[in-house]
């Protein structure tokens, strides 16, 4: 952590601030409605304690439906300029590594006292759509409320029980409504998605590493694979993210968007089209990309994520950019929207706390608590300390993979060469799930390329894990 500019503990400072946090009165300022008794719930995993975010809808004429998503009000526990925030902007995100957790904001606060937790009065920002029959969001506006957890579910419990295990779920039985809130919502998330698919997101399947304890020692790194409850809280936040993007610049307000450009490497990715038979356009076109995508999960559903691997290397990552009021620029090719700011995991996640801010000051009718310019520098940090963070993340996915590799050494593997550059090539293997350098046999060897790989080092302490071409 410290090696890459992160702070791995808090200051005495920030721990007591956090402590002694509670909502001062004008964390009340402005309105705020009482929405407790709506059957507000949650979707996580199921060790999660950090809750950002809460959901519910509401239907009403036409086959629309009123989509709320309630977020957690850091911003009333986490006053700008203190030591808390300080830390916050520092690392600006929770770096989750093999080894444990390295929250943002001390665990007094993102696991208790700023969570949504089950039967527990939080205070929130709401961002209240209406989504059409279509998918589209033909309205929204955000408001300050005070809301309640009606019950915590996981994504496997509730994954499992829309794929038909009716066995899973016994909050049912004991929170009126909450079964046709699941139903609706799955219905709701569908409708967002392929609108959104129509308009060229793309529709990729990536896996990422979860470590397997058992008796506290390390057994496994398994693919930790989306499913249908993911899937529907991804489109959820997409949504509420994209109206709050949309709400500051209608108000004025500069923003801090989430952007992700048309790929530069089009070239490769038309290249890996034509070798499945399919021609794309020469410019960069997402709804022919997201076509050949459907085409390929269709007929090679096993070697899917791989390809989806291929071409998310090939997009390139996204980063973070300060937006002016009104500018239209800033969109994410990934995602075919066109105003994108990350809002709903304020806990996590230190530009969410900035957008929560700017919109509590929009709401109050206040001036944007950060001018352009100081945005601009969060942004270029955020965007930093983010990759940063992943770069924790995978040495200690390597340490935990190399101790598991050790009696390994000369067994082949399949491989997809991750990253090319004059400092190194990459490679990731599927079992375990993890990514190691190509010191021999490199050469011309690209981002996507599919290879044989022969394990040839190994060092746990230093996390590296060397291959060369077999």
């Amino acid at each position: 952590m410290r090696a890459h500019g992160l702070l791995p503990e808090f200051s005495p400072q920030a721990l007591q601030e956090a402590a002694a946090a509670h909502a001062p009165p004008q964390a009340q300022r402005g309105e705020i409605r009482d929405l407790r008794h709506l059957c507000w719930f949650s979707i996580d995993n199921d060790d999660t304690r950090d809750l950002d975010q809460l959901s519910m809808v509401e239907p009403v004429e036409a086959g629309a439906v009123h989509l709320r998503v309630a977020v957690a009000d850091v911003d009333a526990l986490v006053p700008p300029d203190g030591a808390v925030d300080a830390h916050a902007g520092t690392n600006t995100t929770s770096v989750y590594t093999a080894a444990g957790v390295f929250p943002m904001l001390p665990e007094v606060l993102s696991t208790d006292r700023s969570s949504l937790h089950e039967d527990q009065e939080r205070l929130a920002v709401v961002v209240d759509m209406l989504v059409q029959p279509d998918g589209s969001v033909t309205a929204s506006e955000l408001y300050r409320a005070s809301v309640l957890n009606r019950a915590k579910l996981s994504y496997d419990q509730v994954s499992r029980w829309l794929e038909g295990d009716a066995n899973l779920l016994p909050q049912l039985a004991s929170v009126p409504g909450l079964e046709e809130q699941l139903r609706v919502h799955d219905a709701v998330a569908t409708q967002l998605r392929q609108w959104r698919q129509r308009r060229g997101a793309l529709n990729v399947t990536t896996v990422s590493a979860r470590p397997v304890f058992e008796d506290d020692r390390l057994v496994d790194l398994r693919p930790d694979e989306r499913n249908r409850a993911k899937d529907l809280i991804a489109d959820l936040m997409i949504a509420a993210n994209a109206a709050t993007a949309r709400f500051l610049a209608e108000r004025g307000f500069p923003s801090l968007r989430r952007f992700l450009q048309s790929p530069r490497r089009w070239d490769r990715i038309e290249a890996l089209a034509a070798s499945h038979g399919v021609t794309l356009p020469t410019d960069p076109d997402p709804v022919a990309l997201d076509r050949f995508l459907g085409e390929r999960r269709r007929a090679d559903p096993a070697g899917f994520a791989d390809l989806s691997l291929r071409i998310v290397k090939m997009l390139g990552p996204g980063s973070y950019v300060a937006a002016a009021p009104g500018d239209r620029e800033l969109g994410h090719f990934g995602l075919a929207v066109s105003d994108y700011a990350h809002s709903t995991a304020p806990n996590r996640r230190f530009p969410d706390l900035v957008t929560q801010r700017l919109l509590k000051a929009a709401l109050a009718e206040e001036q944007p608590p950060y001018e352009l310019d100081a945005l601009e520098q969060i942004a270029r940090h955020c965007t930093l300390q983010e990759d940063n963070a992943g770069k924790v993340e995978r040495q200690v996915l390597k340490a935990a993979a190399a101790w598991l590799l050790r009696d390994r050494i000369g067994e082949a593997f399949e491989a997809i060469v991750t990253g090319a550059s004059p400092k190194g090539t990459y490679v990731r293997i599927a079992r375990p799930l993890v990514e190691g350098r190509l010191v021999r046999g490199h050469e011309g060897a690209d981002v996507g390329d599919a290879l044989q790989v022969r394990l040839v080092a190994l060092d746990a302490a230093q996390g590296f894990i060397d291959f060369e071409r077999a």
